[in-house]
């Protein structure tokens, strides 16, 4: 359904549930109530409407004239309308994603003790550690905690699981080879190292920046 035909639904339901009038309307009262209801509506959603436009198409519609848009032409312009004002409501979403990461990740470069690896990767010592490193390209066993941006859990192992460097995520790949097996290190990983403007189904939304503590216990070829 159109945008258009959802904003005059949505204006006769308003009208339909808004509170009884002290006496019963007449048809014109009627008429205007349902007009400036459809036309709050279509002020939010497209303040650059042409009203006399609008009202010519309303009218014409209504009395069953003739169109003097060919219908398939019409079609092709609400068809239109609806592609530009879906990819405008992404668009703004995306923005509203990237600058809810680039504060987080102000916040998390302003803590104590963090420091900056390329890509934008950050992290923070949690135990140091002796060990080698790992090589690129090699193994690596670890234990570890992922978390969302708000705190919340959305993988982990506790038990210790071997991953070759080549299989874990970008951020895994700039962080790890730093680290000296016995260190624990708390890992903060943009979303562009990370799952990216795809997410990782339900778990992870688009643009989402992810927290580890990653405990390197042994690395290997």
């Amino acid at each position: 359904m159109h945008r258009l035909s959802i904003l005059l639904l949505s204006a006769l339901a308003f009208s339909a549930v808004a509170a009884t009038p002290t006496s019963p309307p007449n048809d014109q009262d009627l008429a205007y109530s349902l007009g400036a209801s459809l036309g709050e509506r279509l002020r939010q959603e497209m303040p650059d409407l042409q009203l006399d436009a609008l009202v010519e198409g309303l009218r014409q519609a209504y009395q069953g004239q003739p169109p003097r848009i060919d219908k398939s032409r019409m079609q092709a312009i609400l068809q239109q309308h609806e592609e530009q004002a879906a990819a405008a409501g992404a668009q703004a979403h995306t923005d509203q994603l990237l600058a809810a990461e680039k504060r987080f990740m102000a916040t998390e470069r302003g803590r104590a003790g963090v420091h900056e690896l390329s890509e934008g990767v950050l992290y923070s010592e949690l135990a140091s550690g002796s060990g080698a490193q790992p090589k690129a390209g090699g193994r690596v066993q670890v234990r570890y905690v992922g978390k969302l941006p708000d705190g919340s859990v959305f993988d982990q192992s506790q038990q210790p699981q071997w991953f070759s460097l080549d299989s874990v995520i970008a951020g895994w790949q700039v962080a790890l080879p730093q680290m000296k097996t016995g260190a624990k290190w708390r890992v903060v990983i943009p979303s562009a190292q990370a799952y990216g403007a795809d997410g990782a189904g339900d778990l992870i939304a688009p643009y989402t920046p992810l927290v580890f503590e990653i405990e390197l216990l042994a690395v290997g070829d």
